[in-house]
């Protein structure tokens, strides 16, 4: 399993373009009659206001340009933001900006769906290591019912997607602000120091004969630190080729491969991954690299929460009732990160297209919702197809049980969904109800299925109310 896997940027979009409509002319008054001041804020307001889709986007605006009701009363006659809202969307003529052109291959949100599927491969190919590794690692059986060393493995791991999810999101908003050197500089402090966090851990949750887990542990906190500069950086297809070597896995599935070979394998991918992250990461040594203050670092503990709520439900999905039960589900859903992530583009695509289409916030509600509801569902088939595909494929994993497989897919709905609302700035909600299904699942296994049944239906609707808002849309 790749702990990367939940490694995503903000979602970004490009600025409207510019309405194409003249500027509205200034208003003009009888001879010895006052200009309404209604009309000059109409004019000034003119290109925003015609391209609202409902009054709730102007009124918006009017606050965050510092108007308050007793100024709305005095100057403009009206009760509030939102009664001289209503009146300048009734004044001005809805004219929306065109849908940007299509490209030779297809609409411009089809461009990164080449990229998004590279970004599954490198979630997904880490977990060929596991399998060299395997018997490098077999002891005794270990605690929990579960295989030896699983604990300290499990423990390290989810260590490393707080701290990434959480260093990962800090890098963004950097690069968000146009300073790569400081994103750097920010991946270049924290991620060895998530390394160590992430050994520390596993080196403290280790019992007596658990040490070769410990120190594979060890060397998995490490990708993870390099996984995470190479991935907020841009560097995929680099990180891609560090984990060629693992390629060697795929015999192992059939023949016995001599031990210092499946020691190897593993050290050479992680040495090169280390060698490109630090290569990637020279900019971060320049002076003046570290900027100003930046984003405060409380914004990032939410994305750290959702990192540790997702990955605790991914790890029931994975352990299931057996090890090998579990197998097929952490494959389905690390490969399905790729198709779920190009998604989450395209729902963000579609949205700012009705936009620019629509002209009734009806329409826009209805229309929202259809892309929300094929979304989803295009994820879930997509994430089924994973699976029955791993069953197929994949050594020793059984066909999904009609029992666990709607567990699966429940639990894909939440992390689809969290990583959409997420992507729309409503990571702490989705934080909260992922951290409350999963430690619903950790203290009463049995209650698993009616956890993410309930946490689904949660996000479903925050979803639903959240997006179906022009204002959610605005870039």
């Amino acid at each position: 399993m790749s702990g990367s896997l939940w490694l995503k940027p903000p979602t970004t979009t490009a600025p409207l373009p510019a309405v194409p409509r003249p500027p509205a002319p200034p208003p003009s008054a009888a001879p010895g009659t006052a200009v309404d001041p209604l009309d000059e804020l109409a004019a000034r307001l003119d290109a925003f206001v015609a391209a609202a889709v409902h009054p709730d986007e102007i009124a918006a605006l009017l606050e965050s340009d510092g108007m308050t009701d007793d100024h709305i009363r005095l100057t403009y006659g009206r009760n509030d933001s939102f009664a001289l809202a209503e009146d300048l969307y009734a004044r001005v003529e809805r004219c929306h900006p065109a849908p940007p052109p299509e490209t030779a291959d297809g609409p411009a949100w089809s461009e990164g769906l080449g990229g998004c599927l590279v970004r599954g491969l490198v979630f997904a190919l880490p977990g060929l290591a596991y399998v060299l590794a395997g018997p490098l690692l077999a002891g005794p059986q270990g605690r929990y019912g579960l295989p030896a060393g699983t604990v300290p493995l499990l423990a390290g791991a989810v260590t490393g997607w707080v701290w990434n999810q959480a260093l990962s999101h800090r890098a963004y908003t950097w690069l968000g602000l146009g300073d790569r050197a400081a994103a750097a500089r920010a991946l270049l402090t924290g991620a060895p120091a998530g390394a160590l966090a992430g050994t520390a851990v596993a080196l403290a949750a280790a019992r007596d004969g658990e040490l070769p887990a410990a120190v594979f542990a060890a060397g998995q906190s490490l990708y993870l630190a390099a996984a995470t500069v190479l991935l907020v950086l841009g560097r995929e297809r680099a990180l891609l080729a560090t984990l060629l070597p693992l390629a060697g896995a795929l015999p192992a599935l059939r023949w016995d491969l001599p031990d210092p070979l499946r020691a190897a394998l593993p050290a050479l991918s992680l040495t090169a991954a280390c060698l490109v992250a630090a290569r990637a990461l020279r900019p971060g040594l320049a002076r003046g690299a570290a900027g100003r203050g930046g984003p405060p670092l409380a914004a990032s503990v939410p994305y750290g929460l959702f990192g540790l709520g997702s990955g605790v439900l991914v790890l029931h999905a994975g352990l299931g009732d057996t090890l090998a039960t579990g197998t097929g589900a952490v494959i389905a859903l690390t490969l399905s990160m790729g198709p779920a992530e190009w998604l989450l583009h395209r729902f963000r695509g579609a949205g700012l297209t009705r936009l620019r289409t629509l002209t009734t916030a009806r329409e826009f509600r209805r229309a929202v919702t259809g892309t929300l509801v094929l979304c989803l569902g295009g994820y879930l088939t997509v994430l089924l197809a994973l699976t029955l595909g791993a069953a197929l494929l994949w050594p020793g994993t059984p066909w999904p049980t009609p029992d666990r497989l709607p567990v699966l897919l429940l639990i894909g709905t939440v992390l689809w969904l969290g990583l959409l609302l997420q992507a729309f700035g409503a990571v702490t909600t989705a934080a909260a109800v992922c951290l409350l299904a999963a430690a619903a699942q950790t203290l009463e296994p049995a209650a698993g299925p009616l956890a993410a049944g309930g946490a689904a239906a949660v996000l479903a609707v925050l979803s639903r109310v959240l997006l179906v808002r022009p204002t959610a849309h605005r870039p």
